[in-house]
């Protein structure tokens, strides 16, 4: 919703601004005009939201005989490859790897609160909405019983926490030893001590309760910020920059909100040879989402996963021919 009204909201003002005050004015030429103006201005990918929004609001006002009839059909909705409709602006392998890695050696920063949401971003590539969800007790860490650790993601809309998919959102997620041993730390020492209004207590926690998801996105803008790990790459000092100061954590051009982090994550996950029918089950999402949105797997990455699928193929062949009467079948 908010997304829509975002979008109809630029429409809107650029309606105002040529002198188009209802919508009983609007002509098919308009929304062109609109479509060509945008097109100079945006990426194929935000265009393309745009203008399916742009047709559902044409339909809505048909409907209700608020615009001429066929409106909606004068909507162009861009016609892109899968590729442009991927997000490019995802957090990298390396640059993921490279703060990972400060956290996890430094005195300071190690088990933080930031520390803590991008291991957990990083290795379950869950949604901003699913990082707020979680609580302590979703938390499994089983490593010093040499077992698999594990963070649960449930759906209780009831205490102010949904997952997007609802109870199809619902799974379990398995994370390394090390990302659980961190998380158990910052719960230990650096967690605020505090409960939601609804008595549960909030894994990342503020010093008020849960976070919103505003809240979330800055910690994840903080805890992405390269110069954490080292130097800046923008030739900026760290100690007198503005983008460190928290109102302005979003203006680093190499900050990440959590969406980038989580197409990140799956790319990443997809390179370490994760079948993509396994990484959209610990993502929530569907193979075809990951294929068109999240996939910028690297070439070899791709070759791998294409390789094991010969492999599974061949070895299902393999036995089918072992057994006789499928054999006589084929003579």
């Amino acid at each position: 919703m908010k997304s829509w009204k975002y979008r109809l909201k630029l429409f809107v003002e650029w309606c105002e601004g040529i002198g188009l005050d209802h919508v009983g004015q609007l002509r098919g030429y308009d929304i062109d005009e609109y479509y060509e103006i945008r097109s100079a201005k945006v990426a194929p990918s935000t265009l393309e939201g745009e203008m399916w929004t742009m047709r559902m609001f044409a339909e809505y006002l048909e409907q209700i005989d608020a615009a001429e009839d066929g409106l909606s059909d004068s909507v162009r909705i861009p016609d892109i490859n899968p590729e442009d409709r991927a997000d490019e602006t995802s957090l990298s392998t390396p640059a993921a790897m490279r703060l990972l890695e400060h956290y996890r050696a430094s005195e300071q920063d190690r088990a933080s609160r930031a520390h803590a949401f991008l291991e957990l971003a990083w290795y379950t590539g869950a949604r901003q909405s699913g990082l707020r969800t979680l609580d302590v007790r979703d938390l499994n860490a089983r490593y010093e019983d040499g077992e698999q650790s594990w963070v649960e993601f449930r759906h209780r809309p009831d205490t102010d926490t949904p997952l997007k998919n609802n109870r199809r959102g619902e799974r379990p997620v398995g994370v390394p030893d090390e990302v659980a041993r961190v998380v158990s730390e910052y719960i230990e020492g650096k967690r605020f001590d505090v409960r939601d209004e609804h008595g549960r207590k909030p894994l990342l926690a503020s010093a008020q309760g849960r976070p919103t998801e505003n809240t979330v996105r800055v910690w994840s803008y903080g805890a992405t910020q390269p110069c954490v790990g080292g130097g800046c790459p923008h030739d900026k000092n760290p100690s007198t920059c503005e983008w460190t100061q928290y109102a302005h954590l979003s203006k680093c051009p190499s900050s990440r909100s959590p969406h980038p982090i989580r197409t990140g994550s799956i790319t990443w996950q997809l390179n370490q040879g994760i079948p993509p029918e396994v990484v959209a089950e610990r993502v929530d999402a569907t193979v075809k989402t990951i294929e068109n949105h999240y996939d910028w797997a690297s070439k070899e990455g791709r070759w791998r996963r294409y390789r094991d699928r010969m492999e599974q193929r061949q070895d299902y062949v393999d036995q089918l021919t072992e057994n006789q009467d499928f054999d006589n079948e084929l003579n």
